[in-house]
């Protein structure tokens, strides 16, 4: 979300989302609160601190780790106020085990984590017992919700292709194979427990390995599917993979303005998708939830709002296409 107010994101979250809430994320803020610092407040026995490429593991833990766990701290209490008596699924997000290997920096070198096989594990097993603590403050601070975690994983195509590179950029980190990309993510969504979604809002999604890692649902920006990558798409959903799907970009809102008919050609769009992966129409209103294609961090709050609020209206205009459809 945008800016710098939790509170307000908060109060724009649970008024536009009534049926589907998550907590709320305000990179704007700083280090500490982007995708990868947000997750650092989480690792265990594992202390990172803020280099300048970004983040590093550390010694010690540091004043860059507690800021982290403060505005964490912070955000969870606006949850708690604004979800009281909150009954249904509530959605956290956290930047999963791969992006995080790709974005922290070794102790001794500059190269990822990524490029340490031990360092992975490492990190993995750490995130894997600081989400799970995680989810069960959550639970504790809200005990209606069904908490749905949300891995954030970004760099996930690029890791299993090997494009990551190396500190001096010449060079690129081995690809990881699928199996072992689905037991990283495993271990991490096992540990939280009850449902869980791997969100990718890059290019070439893994389909497949999202469902081997016992994700109950892929988040993806549709505009970034490729034709190609339909057949594995279909597959995934017709062994029970749900899908939200990214279908409203804000910066589609400055563009066209508050009175264009986006929510209705955002359904069109998830209807379309349908036929095209052989699914019956009717299946989607089960399998899929509309989303912005990606973060709203750099959209107005004003945009932002209205990015959600067209979500939730898409939302209930594809089942009455579905239904005009027969």
């Amino acid at each position: 979300m945008p800016g710098t107010d939790p509170r307000a994101a908060t109060g724009t979250i649970f008024a536009e989302l009534p049926d589907f809430p998550h907590l709320a994320e305000l990179p704007g803020r700083g280090p500490g609160a982007d995708l990868t610092g947000r997750a650092a407040a989480l690792l265990v026995d594992l202390p990172v601190e803020t280099a300048p490429s970004g983040w590093r593991f550390a010694a010690r833990p540091g004043r860059d780790v507690t800021r982290a766990a403060s505005l964490l701290s912070r955000d969870l209490d606006e949850l708690e106020e604004a979800a009281q008596g909150w009954t249904g699924p509530l959605k956290i997000q956290v930047c999963g085990p791969w992006t995080l290997a790709a974005t922290i920096e070794l102790a001794r070198s500059q190269d990822p984590a990524l490029a340490d096989p031990g360092a992975v594990a490492d990190l993995t097993g750490s995130l894997a017992e600081g989400v799970a603590a995680h989810v069960a403050e959550v639970r504790k601070r809200v005990p209606g919700a069904t908490v749905v975690l949300q891995l954030d994983e970004p760099s996930l195509p690029a890791v299993m292709a090997g494009a990551v590179p190396t500190a001096s950029g010449l060079n690129r980190i081995t690809e990881i194979d699928d199996d072992a990309a689905a037991a990283r993510l495993r271990a991490v969504l096992s540990a939280a427990g009850g449902f869980g979604v791997v969100h990718c809002c890059a290019p070439a999604v893994p389909f497949p390995v999202i469902k081997a890692a016992g994700a109950g649902a892929a988040g993806f920006d549709l505009g970034l599917l490729r034709r190609g990558e339909e057949d594995s798409l279909a597959e995934a959903v017709e062994s029970g993979l749900g899908l939200l799907t990214g279908v409203i970009p804000f910066d589609g809102i400055r563009q066209r303005g508050s009175g264009s008919p986006a929510p209705a050609d955002a359904a069109r769009r998830i209807r379309t998708l349908w036929r095209r992966i052989g699914q019956p129409p009717a299946a989607a209103t089960a399998s899929v939830v509309i989303t912005p294609s990606c973060g709203l961090a750099g959209a107005t709050p004003a945009g932002a709002r209205q990015t959600l609020a067209w979500c939730a209206k898409a939302a209930r205009i594809l089942p009455e296409l579905i239904e005009e459809e027969g």
